[in-house]
């Protein structure tokens, strides 16, 4: 009786280390891989957001803020792990420049209701140009040199 009860307990004991094992592991990879679902996420739905009409007529780099939201969110319900919870907020979005802060809370397999979200992933992204040269800074300072050819420095312009 004394070594069934000793191996009842050593089972019992492995079956506890190897869901602690589970519970770290999850909650670990869980950080990581959602800090990258949510990085990759925003950056492709920042390029389908790019408004092509307005970079021909204007040259310069302009966000769609609906058209932003819309893709993320089809792209990250794509993506995520349908067994766990996500809330997601947008508390940045520019149209020009194009920039986007993101914040997804999402559940471990610790909480048991989705009130209670425990990991935090943020992520702040910009879209930047490969043009070598902005023709509204190029204007901007050919307009405002003074009689040595350095551009005058001025915190207000008015275009």
């Amino acid at each position: 009786m004394n070594k069934g009860m000793l191996t009842v307990g050593i089972i019992i004991l492995a079956l506890i280390g190897l869901l602690l094992i589970n519970v770290i592991s999850n909650y670990s990879t869980g950080s990581e891989l959602d800090y990258y679902l949510v990085k990759e996420t925003a950056e492709a739905a920042m390029e389908d957001a790019i408004d092509v009409k307005y970079y021909r007529d204007n040259y310069a780099l302009r966000m769609d803020k609906d058209k932003f939201v819309e893709s993320f969110l089809r792209r990250f319900a794509d993506s995520v792990d349908n067994t766990r919870y996500y809330r997601i907020g947008f508390y940045d979005l520019n149209e020009v420049p194009p920039k986007v802060s993101i914040k997804v809370d999402s559940a471990t397999v610790l909480s048991f209701d989705s009130q209670n979200l425990l990991m935090t992933t943020t992520y702040d992204g910009i879209v930047e140009s490969n043009r070598k040269e902005d023709e509204f800074v190029t204007q901007a300072n050919s307009d405002n040199t003074n009689e040595i050819g350095n551009p005058v420095t001025e915190e207000n312009y008015d275009y």
